[in-house]
């Protein structure tokens, strides 16, 4: 069980966080409307029916979320989950498969575990929604919504007033560059060559949300992949180590994601992109923040989380819940620094809050 002093740096470190957003909350939230794109660090159900390994509606997923087992690769909430709520909304923006009638005007969550911005990315997996389907259905959401408001520039104006945040490339690398016996990427690029060929994919895809009303966009840069148990137990870095390589190809990604929001913000001077740093918020002592476990899953340690599995009782004290996922404790953390950024480093050129404020 989680020490005394851990439950008390919990509850303040909660409160903390949400009276950031209590004066949203009472009322109207801080913009009308969310629309989230990415893959299971956000997927909140978009799985659920399809036919792929790449499902977490079964417990002990969702053991701490109120709705229990929803299709989110967690314990409990996202770091989505924990965004929507600081920025005012009252409920869990729904899932695309699960969106109907004036549901939409509040935003849509279009992501989908093992997604990537390569449309090949995790198909080894079985299916799943790509960046490239994402913003399809996005489409049609748009269409929705000017039906709803009676016509193409009101959609346009409402959707102009939202955030929207996109959260992919983990993938690319996990279910992609790093299967060589799986995929020829890594035979094709060096790492330097991979990240330039997915951001050179991504900023095209960054395009089209824009031309279809995007214009307060938020960028989540990838995590520290090297580290998940899942690579751990593939690469078998030393002990209490991450793997170097994945860390560094994933930094290479991450560095020239931040230089294309630089150039987007100049190309398209009616919108502002922001990039999150996703790898430095998650980059200090987790000892520090009440965490003792780092290299295993709080279910199914480094190999999966199987249905019915007994996850540990000290979820709090666990970085990742299964072998790739955060627990919610890692995720509350996450969301409040990108929110509202601690540190300079957090974000470029600003945070969540600020960007909604605009």
């Amino acid at each position: 069980m989680a020490s005394t002093h851990q439950k008390i740096w919990w509850s303040v470190f909660l409160t903390l966080l949400l009276s950031n957003c209590q004066h949203e909350v009472d009322g109207a939230p801080q913009v009308p409307c969310y629309f989230i794109f990415g893959d299971s660090l956000s997927d909140s159900g978009n799985n659920n029916l399809l036919v792929t390994k790449a499902k977490a509606n079964f417990k002990p997923y969702g053991i701490d979320f109120p709705l229990g087992p929803t299709g989110r690769f967690t314990n409990g909430r996202t770091i989505v989950d924990f965004i929507s709520e600081l920025l005012g909304f009252h409920g869990f923006i729904p899932s695309f498969v699960t969106a109907t009638g004036k549901d939409v005007l509040q935003g849509v969550n279009y992501a989908s575990g093992a997604a990537g911005i390569r449309d090949e990315t995790g198909q080894h997996l079985g299916d799943r929604i790509t960046l490239t389907r994402q913003l399809i259905n996005y489409q049609l959401t748009v269409a929705q919504i000017a039906t709803l408001l009676g016509g193409a520039a009101a959609a346009a104006d409402q959707l102009s007033k939202c955030v929207f945040t996109v959260g992919i490339g983990s993938n690319d690398y996990i279910n992609n560059y790093f299967l060589p016996n799986l995929y020829p990427t890594s035979k094709e690029f060096t790492p330097e060559q991979y990240a330039t060929a997915l951001i050179a994919q991504y900023s095209l895809q960054l395009k089209t949300l824009h031309e279809f009303g995007a214009r307060k966009v938020a960028l989540f840069g990838l995590g520290l992949i090297g580290c998940a148990p899942a690579e751990l137990a593939a690469f078998s870095p030393p002990k209490g180590t991450c793997v170097d390589n994945i860390n560094s190809a994933v930094q290479l990604f991450n560095d020239k994601l931040k230089s294309l929001v630089n150039d987007l913000n100049t190309e398209f001077t009616d919108s502002k992109f922001t990039y999150i740093n996703i790898y430095g918020i998650g980059s200090g002592d987790p000892k520090a923040a009440g965490f003792k476990v780092t290299d295993s899953g709080c279910c199914g340690g480094r190999t999966g989380c199987a249905p019915s599995a007994t996850p540990c009782s000290n979820r709090r004290e666990y970085v990742f819940f299964d072998e790739f996922h955060p627990t919610e404790a890692v995720n509350v953390n996450l969301a409040a620094r990108a929110y509202k950024s601690s540190t300079p480093s957090d974000v470029s050129p600003i945070d969540i809050n600020t960007l909604a404020n605009l």
